[in-house]
């Protein structure tokens, strides 16, 4: 069944509108999608609608059939991901396939080895295109809350804000003594769960030193050198198939 983004403004007691342009095309041009044929709607507060469409034309309106509101135990797993921005259009397919996995929100990420640097027309930009992947793969998936896109923030700000989290994760291939991943996520029975993903090169011996000094734990993904799309994919992977039972 096709699964469609509105946000609560325009969701009534029995009714939905779809007003987004891209929206109506892609229900009643790409997909088809035929009168009285029903489909799901979400929201951004994690609620569900199962509903009929009624008529289309420059918007949709559907009837409610069925609601699903968020549960009262939330969540459950927040995985945050702080990746360090690839060269080309990598962070568009890391983007994709975090919010396929489950990731919970997506932080654009310069480091010292950064090499992409944007100025601030192109970040902007940039973001837009990336909350756009993000939305079509959480509709893809099935995803119940709207994930989020955060703006590019630099290593420091990053490390200045996360004391917020349960379990900080730093992988490396620089630390001679790491825990593996398994052994990170058994000390702490966390819910709210950062991981920074660093850039080809690794991160500097500074970078990770300061993040030890905030509570990060230095995690090993391997003998193998990772590409930065690879790295993300496997740990985001990891973590949640390992606490899916918590999740």
């Amino acid at each position: 069944m096709h699964s469609f983004f509105v946000r609560k403004e325009n969701i009534s007691q029995d009714s939905i509108v779809i007003f987004d342009l891209s929206e109506v095309h892609h229900l009643r041009d790409v997909l088809r999608v035929k009168m009285k044929e029903k489909v799901i709607i979400f929201d951004e507060g994690g609620n569900k609608y199962l509903c009929c469409v009624e008529a289309i034309t420059d918007k949709a309106l559907l009837s409610i059939k069925e609601r699903h509101p968020s549960g009262p135990a939330g969540r459950g797993l927040e995985l945050t991901v702080a990746c360090a921005i690839p060269k080309n259009s990598k962070m568009d397919d890391i983007i994709d396939k975090l919010i396929q996995l489950g990731v919970t929100r997506i932080i654009p990420l310069l480091t010292e080895r950064v090499i992409v640097r944007l100025d601030r027309p192109k970040q902007a930009s940039r973001i837009k295109r990336w909350e756009k992947i993000a939305l079509a793969a959480a509709k893809q998936s099935h995803r119940v809350y709207l994930p989020v896109i955060e703006p590019i923030k630099d290593i420091r700000e990053v490390l200045d804000a996360s004391g917020a989290y349960d379990l900080r994760l730093i992988p490396t291939l620089a630390q001679p003594e790491c825990y593996s991943l398994k052994q990170a996520l058994d000390k702490v029975k966390a819910k709210n769960i950062l991981v920074l993903i660093g850039p080809e090169g690794d991160f500097t011996d500074e970078e990770i030193n300061m993040a030890k000094d905030k509570g990060f734990l230095p995690v090993t993904l391997g003998e193998l050198v990772l590409r930065v799309e690879t790295a993300a994919i496997a740990v985001a992977s990891f973590v949640r198939l390992y606490l899916y039972e918590d999740c």
